[in-house]
């Protein structure tokens, strides 16, 4: 059976409370070897290393969403730099930009978006400097019209610090931008939706050694599970559709994605 991880899921949310025993055997009975848990706050983080810790095939990713930078510590560099210390955490993150849910679509001011929009700004800054510091690499949101700020707050980074632009969706010129930075996409179970050709468009047009497989756990469940709860296990779901789109075999997906991943995340190893 060939070998995939999870590179992108949520273990720590209350989704998986009292199941992840049976989650993680799940998982590696599809032959997924590898899980990588994201943190989104600090208590989120310090629960993906608790799971790290009990669990031998996950590892964890610590730091803050863009979603939840207003509640943010005003500077938690310190925190997150001990947490990084830990010899099964991956990278920095889930931090970046996102412009998708700003006050004014619930009625807010503009001002309001101007102050989440800075917040944002700032934690993101926050994480790329622990990143650099401590030699780890990044994971990525960005959902809205914030793509072009968010490169643009990276490129000073971008001689230190790799990002993996995770459930990317995004179109194939900003998918070469995003390599050009020496930086990587990753695929979720949306490449299974009917309604997702343009995100199967861009997955054509990847080179198959700078893309990862992820599933986002516990959103976005791959076809035949679409609208039910995500898990790792899926990945070979995802899979199966990302090979039939490159036109390549499971097992030259597997090496291909593996060794990306183990060289973006070196403590995979």
């Amino acid at each position: 059976m060939a070998e995939f991880y999870d590179t992108h899921a949520h273990l720590d949310y209350p989704d998986f409370a009292g199941e992840l025993p049976q989650l993680v055997e799940r998982a590696t009975a599809a032959g997924i070897t590898r899980l990588v848990s994201i943190g989104t706050d600090l208590e989120s983080s310090a629960k993906a290393v608790a799971l790290a810790e009990r669990f031998t095939s996950v590892f964890a990713v610590v730091g803050w969403h863009p979603n939840d930078a207003v509640r943010a510590p005003k500077d938690f560099r310190s925190e997150l730099r001990a947490l990084a210390k830990h010899p099964k955490v991956v990278a920095i993150g889930e931090t970046g930009l996102d412009y998708y849910r700003l006050p004014s679509a619930n009625g807010g001011t503009a001002a309001e978006d101007a102050h989440v929009k800075a917040r944002q700004a700032e934690v993101f800054q926050q994480q790329l400097e622990v990143a650099a510091e401590t030699d780890l690499n990044c994971v990525i949101h960005t959902r809205g019209e914030c793509f072009e700020e968010t490169l643009r707050l990276m490129e000073p980074f971008a001689s230190r610090v790799r990002g993996v632009f995770h459930c990317f969706v995004g179109t194939p010129e900003q998918m070469r931008r995003v390599l050009a930075m020496n930086s990587l996409v990753s695929y979720t179970g949306i490449v299974t939706f009917k309604n997702a050709q343009t995100v199967r468009d861009t997955l054509a047009a990847t080179p198959l050694d700078r893309l990862m497989l992820e599933t986002d756990a516990p959103f976005l469940a791959p076809v035949p599970y679409r609208g039910k709860r995500c898990e790792s296990a899926y990945v070979r779901e995802i899979a199966a559709a990302v090979a039939q789109v490159k036109g390549c075999s499971l097992e030259e997906l597997s090496t291909a994605t593996c060794r990306t991943a183990r060289e973006f995340f070196p403590k995979l190893r």
